[in-house]
């Protein structure tokens, strides 16, 4: 499959990222829809709409946490198959209630938590799949692929999503998200032939692995290894002390600052264009600089923005604030997370790759649920505003603990033949 610039992954790759891309676009057509669900039809109170939205988090990572071990010895682009199919038959269990009249809340937490297991077991089977798919010198153009189709789902997906809701009901979007799933399934299910000659493949597991084997050997991994541990910790806390903050900046915008709700859409749409553009430079900042400066600079850029947000107020001003204050988070984000994805996947041992990254998927889950919770007790005590601030201090930290450039100095991104006009 070739892009601009000509550089080609493979027919593979292609059906792989076509797979994502139907997924996610789906994903976010239903952004917030059980919320919407749950509030206009069921008539859902604040605190049943939290726990919607914890449950799917928690309970789902709970739920996940033995993945690892299980799906070490499996062949990985089936699980992903059995994930599809999964989280297509979970979600259609909603559009099928609402029909006949008998949709409960307690449905949509079952189907959130199941959903939220097996998008844990999809990532992780899909990171160590994709390590055996494509060559090691093109792990960054891939992962940049896949951030540039995620950022570009998240500008377009939530407002044609709600322009759908408005024509054809609640639970239209569920059904489109449903069907993403069945159609990546198909499009998993057309891949063949063998990986390319250099790609990383599965490797037996050691006898003394085995001996420990087990739910924590993943955890074990990520916090003995040097420059893993220090990167793990770093993206846990980043991602969510950010996610912590997203509902009470909500609650701020769409309450007491009397934003409309289409104010409120605009101020994230448009700041997904920087996703766009630093995904797309990501690897052109590595092939210059190398993984461990461009790692470095764009995880410490990162954690400065959302301070910002304490700032926002009514009218236009507050506006722009939340649009460049997003703007530059969302810009820096995109050029790390392809970066640290790929450093990811070259540091991991083949043996327990995919119980590593279960692991790391588990824990950014339970964290976020957490810290979501905290945050909100937070917000009920100081306010949203004072809440948004201790989020925006507590991230000024976190560049204390990525890996040093010292020890990062050693990761180097794989070097082709030709990397020129290598683009994505």
């Amino acid at each position: 499959m070739s892009t601009a610039g000509g550089h080609r992954l493979g027919r593979s790759f292609g059906w792989l990222w076509s797979a994502y891309a139907i997924s996610t676009v789906g994903t976010w057509l239903a952004f917030d829809a059980f919320p919407l669900i749950a509030i206009r039809v069921l008539h859902a109170g604040p605190a049943q709409v939290s726990l919607l939205a914890a449950a799917g988090l928690a309970v789902g990572a709970l739920l996940a946490v033995p993945v690892g071990p299980w799906l070490e010895a499996r062949p990985k682009r089936m699980v992903m198959i059995a994930m599809d199919l999964l989280r297509f038959a979970a979600m259609l269990t909603v559009p099928i209630g609402y029909a006949v009249g008998g949709l409960s809340f307690s449905q949509l937490v079952v189907v959130a938590v199941v959903v939220g297991a097996a998008d844990i077991t999809f990532t992780a089977a899909s990171g160590a799949y994709l390590k055996s798919l494509v060559l090691p010198t093109d792990l960054l153009v891939a992962n940049g692929r896949f951030e540039s189709t995620m950022w570009t789902a998240s500008m377009l997906g939530p407002p044609l999503g709600g322009a759908l809701i408005g024509v054809l009901g609640p639970v239209v979007t569920v059904l489109a998200n449903g069907i993403s799933f069945l159609l990546s399934a198909l499009g998993l299910g057309a891949i063949s032939g063998a990986a390319p000659a250099g790609a990383a493949r599965p490797a037996p597991i050691a006898g003394q692995v085995l001996a420990t084997a087990g739910w924590s050997i993943g955890w074990r991994y990520l916090l003995r290894h040097p420059l893993l541990r220090p990167l793990f910790v770093n993206v846990l806390l980043v991602n969510s002390l950010i996610m912590a903050g997203a509902p009470l900046l909500a609650v701020l915008m769409l309450g007491r600052l009397g934003f409309a709700p289409w104010q409120y859409g605009l101020a994230f749409a448009v700041p997904c264009l920087g996703g766009l553009l630093g995904s797309r430079a990501a690897a052109g900042l590595v092939r210059r600089y190398q993984p461990d400066r461009v790692l470095r600079a764009a995880g410490t850029v990162r954690a400065c923005w959302p301070l910002g947000l304490v700032l926002v107020r009514p009218g236009a001003v507050g506006l722009t604030i939340v649009i460049v204050v997003e703007l530059g988070l969302v810009t820096s984000c995109a050029i790390f997370n392809p970066v640290a994805a790929t450093t990811r996947l070259q540091l991991a041992a083949p043996e327990v790759i995919a119980r590593t990254l279960a692991a790391w998927s588990v824990s950014t889950k339970a964290a976020t649920a957490l810290a979501t919770a905290t945050w909100g007790g937070l917000a009920a005590v100081l306010g949203p505003r004072a809440a948004l601030g201790l989020a925006g201090l507590a991230l000024l930290l976190t560049p204390l603990v990525l890996p040093r450039r010292a020890d990062l100095a050693g990761v180097r991104q794989p070097q082709p033949a030709s990397s020129a006009g290598v683009r994505f």
